[in-house]
């Protein structure tokens, strides 16, 4: 990845990558945040390495 590059040229990258994804509904999104908030409240996270 290319660290020297401004804001304004990864927010333009930035947008173009989601330009590209599929859309999603709201319905969809909910399920999606309360997925990651169920996970991320596990007690037996998984450690980096």
């Amino acid at each position: 990845m290319n660290y020297n590059i401004s804001f304004q040229e990864r927010a333009k990258l930035g947008m173009e990558i989601i330009s590209k994804q599929q859309p999603i509904s709201l319905q969809a999104a909910k399920k999606q945040v309360e997925k990651l908030k169920k996970l991320s409240t596990q007690k037996n996270k998984k450690q980096r390495s």
